[in-house]
């Protein structure tokens, strides 16, 4: 990172690596040590960390005693632990974040049963038969989880807010997984359905941090359905946040499915929409190595002045943003990987969409590229590959991709 010359490098804190059972246990030192390790060897090069409290991951004893996000108690448990990473690191950490991701954490760890904890229903669930979803209801529990999520947010921002700011001079805010989506056809009906999908996807979680309420479009059509907030969390809500997280990779089309015929194997339910990466056929950009990624430049802009525009012009840090290569031993050679033109090419052109929303007055104020290393990706492991570096698996080592060297030269103009 010190060669590239970025100032700045995004990680997440292990909840269960500090508190192994949450609330009801001790700080492990050993975890303390390992990020003020990390903490401190990044400020020796100039490198500001940027730190990030949950990314899925939680205390399995906190899912065992009162089943983790369906239960408001994880709302003092997530308090608990962040303040413990207030007082451990704040002294040098001035950027933070609440969640990462967790629009991705309720859809695949309550609606499809991707992730844990692997709620889902028989009906909707994308998992083969030999594991995965166990149970669930989707129709209550993605809302319940997020209701809590939100709440634990504003909780840690309202003992960030009284007790920590002022001294130690940071930022506070939440990272979403946000997909810039366009209405398949041009007709009144997809253009409302792709309203909602951004609704369902981004300001579910958004308008309460920022409004204080769920967005009425949801009210609408959730009903009861959808969790009330009470006075007092309401007041804690007024807390807020300093910046949005856009983790911003793709677009994608949308169909209505309340007035036309949709898939509803893999329509999306509640808000009644079919999602595609395809138009007649033709895809929405050029595919990538992974599914329903597609390089669509302009989404970029759509998508920060979609926040602008809806938020204010609250401030935003793209924290996430980067390419996909397949991974295939054996098939392509390393010198092919090194040559990452695509990777180049996505970025600069992300990055060209990006300037234009900045001419339009959207307030950004950073930009992480996903990522520094190959790396293990989620359920895809490591059948793909996003860094700027080349690892190799066998022996670890390093080595700079033409796209490692393209970002030295940018970043230095």
């Amino acid at each position: 990172m010190d060669f590239l010359g970025v100032n700045a490098y995004r990680f997440s804190i292990s909840w269960s690596r500090v508190l192994p059972r949450g609330r009801f246990g001790e700080v492990d030192p050993t975890g303390v040590e390992f990020y003020n390790n990390l903490i401190n060897s990044l400020l020796l090069k100039g490198i500001q960390p940027f730190v990030t409290l949950n990314h899925f991951d939680i205390p399995q004893e906190l899912e065992d005693r009162y089943g983790s996000w369906l239960n408001s108690q994880i709302q003092k448990d997530f308090g608990y632990f962040a303040e413990v990473c207030f007082k451990a690191f704040g002294d040098r950490v001035k950027y933070w974040v609440t969640f990462n991701e967790p629009n991705i954490m309720v859809k695949f760890g309550y609606i499809t049963g991707k992730f844990p904890p692997n709620h889902c229903s028989t009906s909707n669930s994308t998992q083969s038969s030999d594991g995965g979803c166990k149970y669930g209801n989707p129709a209550i529990e993605p809302y319940i989880a997020a209701h809590n999520v939100i709440l634990a947010h504003a909780n840690a921002v309202s003992i960030y807010r009284e007790k920590y700011q002022v001294d130690q001079e940071g930022m506070i805010g939440i990272v979403l997984n946000s997909i810039w989506y366009e209405p398949l056809r041009d007709i009144p009906f997809d253009r409302l359905a792709a309203q909602r999908a951004l609704v369902f996807y981004h300001a579910w979680f958004l308008d309460p941090i920022i409004y204080g309420d769920y967005p009425p479009e949801m009210r609408q059509i959730l009903g009861r359905r959808l969790p009330t907030f009470s006075s007092e969390e309401k007041d804690m809500l007024n807390n807020k946040l300093d910046f949005i997280g856009v983790n911003h990779y793709t677009s994608l089309y949308v169909q209505d499915c309340l007035f036309s015929q949709c898939d509803l194997a893999t329509s999306e339910v509640d808000p009644s929409i079919y999602i595609t990466g395809e138009r007649n056929g033709q895809p929405i950009g050029d595919p990538t190595a992974m599914e329903n990624f597609y390089v669509v430049p302009h989404g970029m802009e759509k998508m920060v002045m979609y926040f602008k525009e809806r938020y204010l012009n609250t401030p935003m840090f793209i924290t996430e943003n980067g390419y996909p290569d397949a991974n295939y031993p054996g098939v392509i050679s390393i010198e092919e990987r090194l040559n990452d033109i695509k990777r180049i090419e996505y970025l600069n052109s992300y990055l060209a969409s990006l300037t234009l929303a900045l001419r339009n007055g959207a307030d950004v104020k950073g930009y992480f590229i996903w990522s520094v290393l190959d790396n293990f990706e989620w359920l895809n492991g490591y059948t793909l590959r996003f860094g700027l570096y080349y690892v190799d698996y066998d022996t670890l080592q390093r080595i700079p991709k033409l796209s490692a060297m393209w970002y030295k030269q940018f970043l230095h103009i």
